[in-house]
C-alpha cells in the first residue's frame, strides 16, 4: 500500500521549482495557479530569495501549487493517481494539496483558500513577533515541561521524536538558551506561531470563506491532521482544515495511521524531503521517496507500480 505525502512550510528553499520548469506544460499549468492565487509562482519558485519565500502570504500558495503541479507530472490526473495508491494526507498547509488532489477541493478553490490562508496567518502574524523552533530529542516529560516553563505550545508532533513549539520570539529564545536535557532547539524558516492561539483571527477569516465552498467526499483514505484518522465526509475535510490553522497537527498520529493501515511505501511530493526524514525515523520497514526533482520521477512510477498493485489486490 503506498501513501502520498504532501508537505508543509518551512519546507520551500530557493530556486527548487527551477528544475521542473523545463518539463512540457509545468510553466504553463504554474502561471494559470498563479493567476488564481494573484501572486507570481513561477519567478518565487526559481529566482526569489529565502527571506522572500519565507513570508507566509508567498509560502504558503506557492508550496500547494507546487504540489499540485508536480502530480500532474506522476499522475495526469492527481485524484485517479491518489485513487490507485490508496492513502493521501498533508503536514499543515499540505493537507490543503492532499484535500485538492483527493477531489476535495477543486485545484482552483485550493489556491484561493490557501491565498486566503497565507494572508489572514500573516496578519494574525504581524500582531507581535512570532516564530517556530524544532526541538529535538530529550525525554517527552521534560520537553513539555521546558515548553510550559516558557509558555510555549507543542504546535506539531511529528513523532520520531520531534516536537515543533511555537510562541513568542522572546519565548523561543529563552527556550534555545535552556534547551531540555539531550535536546536540540532549532529555529524554523516560519514567519509566525502557526497552529497555536495566536491565529486564531486566521480561523474566523476562512470559516467565512469555507460557507461558500461546495465540496466533494475523498476519492480515497484521506487522513487528518487533527488525529490521525481518516475523513471521508467533504464538508468535514474543509471544516479541519479551518480550524486546523489553531490547533496542533498530530502527524505523529498521522504516521502512526498510516503504519496500521499497512502502507509499505511513502512518496513525498515537492518541495519535499521533511516528511520522508520523519518517515525514516517513525515508521521503520517502509520504502520512502522524496521527489526533489523530474529525475525522481521514474522511481515514483516504479513505487507507484509497485506498492499500489499490492495495495489493489489486497
Amino acid at each position: 500500500m503506498l501513501a502520498i505525502v504532501c508537505p508543509g512550510q518551512g519546507s520551500q528553499t530557493p530556486g527548487f521549482l527551477s528544475p521542473w520548469m523545463e518539463l512540457p506544460g509545468f510553466g504553463d499549468r504554474l502561471r494559470w495557479l498563479s493567476a488564481v492565487a494573484g501572486i507570481d509562482l513561477v519567478a518565487h519558485g526559481t529566482t526569489s530569495d529565502a527571506d522572500t519565500i519565507k513570508d507566509t502570504a508567498v509560502a504558503q500558495p506557492l508550496i500547494v501549487a507546487a504540489g499540485l503541479v508536480s502530480l500532474l507530472e506522476l499522475f495526469e490526473h492527481p485524484s485517479q493517481g491518489f485513487d490507485a495508491v490508496s492513502v493521501g494526507a498533508g503536514h499543515s498547509v499540505g493537507e490543503i494539496t492532499a484535500a485538492a488532489a483527493s477531489g476535495v477541493l477543486t485545484a482552483e478553490q485550493a489556491m484561493v483558500f490557501v491565498r486566503e490562508r497565507g494572508n489572514a496567518m500573516a496578519q494574525a502574524s504581524a500582531v507581535q513577533p512570532t516564530g517556530m523552533s524544532a526541538v529535538l530529542g530529550g525525554d517527552p516529560d521534560d520537553v513539555q515541561a521546558a515548553l510550559d516553563e516558557h509558555g510555549l505550545t507543542p504546535a506539531n508532533r511529528n513523532g520520531a521524536g520531534q516536537v515543533v513549539a511555537a510562541g513568542t520570539m522572546d519565548q523561543l529564545a529563552a527556550l534555545k538558551d535552556a534547551p531540555p536535557a539531550k535536546a536540540r532547539v532549532i529555529p524554523l524558516a516560519v514567519a509566525g506561531a502557526f497552529h497555536t492561539e495566536h491565529m486564531a483571527p486566521a480561523v474566523d477569516v476562512l470559516a467565512g470563506y469555507a460557507r461558500a465552498i461546495t465540496t466533494h467526499d475523498p476519492r480515497v483514505q484521506l487522513l487528518s491532521n487533527k488525529d490521525g484518522a481518516a475523513v471521508a465526509d467533504g464538508a468535514e475535510v474543509l471544516r479541519r482544515l479551518v480550524s486546523q490553522v489553531s490547533n496542533p497537527v498530530r502527524w505523529d498520529a498521522t504516521m502512526q495511521t498510516m503504519v496500521d493501515m499497512g502502507v509499505t511505501g511513502l512518496i513525498e511530493i515537492p518541495p519535499a524531503g521533511t516528511l520522508t526524514g520523519l518517515a525514516k525515523r517513525g515508521m521503520p520497514g517502509v520504502e520512502t521517496l522524496a521527489i526533489k526533482s523530474p529525475d525522481d520521477l521514474e522511481k515514483a512510477q516504479r513505487m507507484v507500480a509497485e506498492h499500489g498493485t499490492q495495495a489493489e489486490g489486497e
